[in-house]
């Protein structure tokens, strides 16, 4: 989406290509998530007067390929993290993980929801995702600064990706949108459709049951990215099905979670 900074993509209809991942999340997709991360913070803050301390969002391939990776940048950001570029290629390299002092606030505990598509079009990101998961969840600071590192610390295994099993898709509840099917059934299905916790460059990732419940059960909100103004949020089953899905579940499991 040239309107997101990518520039690299013009002229259309001359220079049909998508994303190199080794790009990404590109600097421009950074600056513009941390931006986005900073509302976050800022909109919580004047709602509750307080800090979150965990959060779900959603990552899509498809927003991935738009925006260069901003909803990537936007949770590092929250992380207290940045990723490092190779000057020369342009290529992310690594994670820088920012000191408190730099950030001016506490770090945010984020799990990744990914959809189908992202798995299957970047597991170098999500290697980098669980790299900088590793990395703050091994710093030794205060439990109100970094809720992340109080978790591993209180024998909580870092586990911070989740998504569908390997060849599914979805967010589980489509086929039951528009029946008769009550609140309690769409948030079971929508936990039961995210079933797998990924890590490293694994694709495959591994059977996780109730390990993603137990992250949405402590979550303080939901992010959920709308980045193309050319499509409403109603326009489709896509986002009504993650952020109701998300809504049901965390209801049924004693939380009122910010979307």
């Amino acid at each position: 989406a040239p309107q997101r900074g990518r520039r690299d993509v013009l002229p259309t209809g001359r220079n049909l290509f998508t994303a190199d991942p080794r790009l990404l999340p590109a600097p421009t997709a950074v600056e513009l998530g941390r931006r986005a991360a900073d509302e976050v913070i800022r909109l919580y803050l004047q709602t509750h007067g307080e800090m979150p301390r965990a959060l779900v969002i959603d990552l899509w391939g498809s927003a991935t390929l738009r925006t260069g990776g901003e909803e990537i940048a936007q949770g590092l950001a929250l992380m207290g993290c940045r990723p490092v570029w190779d000057q020369a290629t342009g290529r992310v390299t690594g994670i820088e993980v920012l000191p408190p002092a730099s950030i001016g606030r506490p770090r945010v505990d984020v799990t990744w929801r990914i959809s189908g598509l992202f798995r299957d079009l970047f597991p170098a990101q999500i290697a980098l995702i669980d790299a900088a998961t590793k990395l703050v969840a091994a710093r030794e600071e205060d439990s109100e600064e970094n809720p992340l590192a109080a978790a591993a610390r209180g024998g909580t295994a870092p586990a911070r990706i989740f998504g569908t099993a390997p060849g599914a898709y979805g967010a589980g509840v489509e086929d039951l949108l528009g029946q008769d099917s009550g609140r309690e059934a769409v948030g079971a299905a929508y936990l039961a459709a995210t079933s797998h916790v990924y890590e490293g460059a694994e694709a495959e990732g591994r059977s996780a049951p109730g390990g993603f419940a137990a992250r949405v059960a402590e979550a303080d909100l939901l992010l959920h990215g709308s980045d193309d103004p050319g499509r409403d949020l109603l326009e489709g089953a896509e986002d009504v099905a993650h952020i109701g899905g998300f809504a049901a579940a965390a209801a049924a499991l004693g939380r009122e979670a910010d979307l």
